[in-house]
Formats: C-alpha cells, structure tokens, sequence
C-alpha cells in the first residue's frame, strides 16, 4: 500500500475542494471496496477524505416513493420497514450481500462504487484493459467462468459492478443524485449510470472527478412492492452472484400490467432487460410465459470458453423469480 495523508470533511464543498486541489485523491466512508483495492495496489490515492461526517443520511419517504442517503449503511437500509415494504428486492439484494460485519460497516454509495473482481483486474501480474488501457485482456481466453455474457466487447468482458444492490435499482428506475465541485447537483438514472466497455474499459460509470455521490431515490410502483431479489452462487453465502434476477410483477386477474426485471452475474454492467419485460406485459402469468421472458432477456448473450453454462442459469434464475412473486 502506498503513502498517503488523511483528512475529514465536515461539508460537501470542503470535501469537493479537497479533490480539486488534489484530483487523484479518493473518497473514503466505510472503506470495504476502496482499502481492498489499496491493499492490492490497484490503486494509489495521495490523499483520503473522510466523508463520514457529510450529511448524506436519512430513509426518507417522498410523494414520489423512497429517498436514500448514501452514506447509509447497507444493514441499515436492508432492514428498514420502508424498503421491506414498498421494494422487497432492494431490501433482499442488500441482506444477502457480504457478511454482516461488511454490511454494518459499506456505505450505499460505496456499494453503488465497488468494482469488478475479475482475477486479471486483481492480479497486477496480468496485463488488464481496465488498469492500464491497450495492454489487452486475458480473460477472453483464459478464466472467464465468472465472467459476463452480455454486454461484452473485444476489450473486456468483466462484471464491471460484482454486487447485488444496483441490479435492484436498476430493475426499479432507481436515480442517483450526483454533486460536483461547485455545488451542483444532477440528477442520473442507475441505468445510465454505468458504461459498457466497448473500447474504453476504464471508464466503467458517468461519474466525474471529485463528484460526490448524495443519494438514491426510487419511485414507488405495484410491481416494486410484489418483487423479489434472487441469487445464484456458488456457496451459500459470502460469494458474488453467478447471476441474479431482480423482479417485480403487477399482476390483476392474471394477467400482467407491468413488469421489471434485471440481472445481476451476466453483464458487464446492472442488466435491465427490456425484452424480457416487453414479453411478459399483457400475457399471462404462467411458466410458459416466463420461459419466453426469459430467452429473451438472453437472446443476446455471447459466452466464451468456460462460461457458456451461464446463458441457462440466468434463464432459470429468471424464471424461479418470475414465479415466486406471481405466486
């Protein structure tokens, strides 16, 4: 791990002042992500500032749905009565994330920020487009069994984002407020926030230097509230997905009004499907039409050497999900 100096900020701008004056320098709040990758250093920031004491907290009810702080613990926001409620899988893609010790100590936003654990990206050994562009990308090749099958590119083909939560905010038009150096704010929708590779991996979200992350806002919606998070990993718990689908149906009388779904473990990025929610819209809720929702959200897929097998688990993944909230 490299030298580096340390401070606290108490308000936004002095945090974003602080970035200015020192561009290469890192944010720091639960510090799970951003020490891990210290630690291999894949990344050497000169300077942390701390942002814990920044006012970006609170669970906060809008006429519009639901307002999370991003310095929010990811337990916190898991185990609220609002979030178990009115969106279920966000609630569930939270709790079953880490362990409980990393859960209390990640922040939302930090979460929202973590990186791929692709083993080319970790091992400074290899070479790796997302560290140094243009030194080429091992992993189309070698060992990919983890690895995406949709949104790919000759460049890269790494889960960029490895977690659970934004593959619920996806599902559910989540939107990210983002806050740059001169107090600005804007406003990005989660599936906008994240880049595919194409031929720049590096450049893995919209996020600008020294821009904060302040909050994530989520409009309320009967298929949020009749959703669920399910995950698919190797071991059961403590692992990342092999892949994952976050659901959320309104079914009346059968037949279904509207429809969210995303996948997690098989794209380069949180994976909205919106073909698979054009299949599943004015049909029946029945296994043949989830089945049809389900190829659809993969027709694209393009697996390599070792991780062709995923193409039918992400199907049947999908699928399970389908049911257990239409049942």
């Amino acid at each position: 791990m490299n030298d580096f100096s340390y401070t606290q900020a108490t308000t936004a701008k002095e945090a974003t002042g602080r970035t200015k004056d020192q561009p290469q320098a890192a944010y720091i709040a639960g510090g799970t992500t951003l020490l891990d990758l210290m630690k291999a250093n894949l990344t050497e920031p000169p300077q942390l500032v701390d942002i814990n004491q920044l006012p970006f907290k609170g669970i906060e009810q809008t006429k519009d749905g639901l307002r999370i702080g991003a310095m929010e613990r990811m337990n916190a926001v898991g185990e609220h009565p609002l979030v178990k409620a009115q969106f279920p899988a966000i609630s569930e893609s939270l709790l079953l994330a880490a362990s409980p010790q990393l859960r209390n100590m990640a922040s939302i936003g930090g979460n929202i920020l973590q990186r791929t654990r692709c083993g080319y990206f970790r091992d400074a050994a290899f070479p790796c487009n997302k560290r140094v562009p243009g030194s080429g990308c091992p992993a189309l090749t070698g060992d990919n069994h983890n690895l995406a099958v949709l949104g790919t590119s000759e460049s890269c083909i790494a889960t960029a984002y490895p977690g659970d939560l934004s593959v619920a905010l996806a599902a559910f038009d989540a939107v990210l407020t983002l806050e740059n150096q001169k107090g600005k704010q804007r406003q990005v929708p989660v599936t906008e926030f994240y880049l595919l590779p194409g031929s720049t991996p590096q450049k893995e979200t919209v996020l600008e230097p020294g821009e904060l992350l302040v909050a994530v806002t989520i409009p309320a919606a009967a298929h949020a509230q009749r959703s669920t998070y399910l995950k698919v990993r190797e071991r059961s718990s403590y692992a990342y997905a092999l892949a994952s689908a976050a659901v959320g149906l309104d079914v009346q009388g059968g037949t279904i009004r509207s429809a969210r779904v995303a996948l997690g473990g098989v794209g380069t990025k949180p994976w909205r499907s919106l073909e698979a929610e054009k299949a599943l819209v004015g049909q029946p809720a029945t296994e043949a039409t989830f089945k049809a929702a389900a190829a659809a959200a993969l027709q694209g897929a393009k697996p390599r050497s070792e991780n062709a097998f995923k193409v039918e688990l992400a199907q049947n993944t999908l699928v399970r999900a389908l049911e257990a909230v239409s049942a």
